[in-house]
């Protein structure tokens, strides 16, 4: 949508992402739960005719959507059966 309204000649976006987990280790040898940070990896492709300014302008606006900024905080899910 932004380079579409600045009339930027971007023609595609693609998003890939990678999920893992990643064993923390605390020091402590009796731990009676495993400890991981689970991170996913994101690697965005921008194709058009696009400068730097605009695809680190691009990229910028990207990490801060509401999706993106809802997956880097904390999350807590409830899922109910309806």
């Amino acid at each position: 949508m932004y380079a579409e309204k600045k009339g930027w000649p971007l023609r595609n976006v693609e998003v890939q992402l990678n999920h893992r987990n990643i064993p923390i280790k605390d020091g402590k040898e009796r731990r009676t739960k495993d400890v991981v940070l689970e991170e996913i990896q994101s690697k965005i492709l921008l194709e058009g005719d696009l400068d730097e300014r605009k695809r680190k302008r691009l990229f910028e606006i990207a990490v801060r959507c509401p999706v993106h900024r809802t997956l880097s905080s904390s999350l807590h899910i409830r899922s109910e059966l309806i």
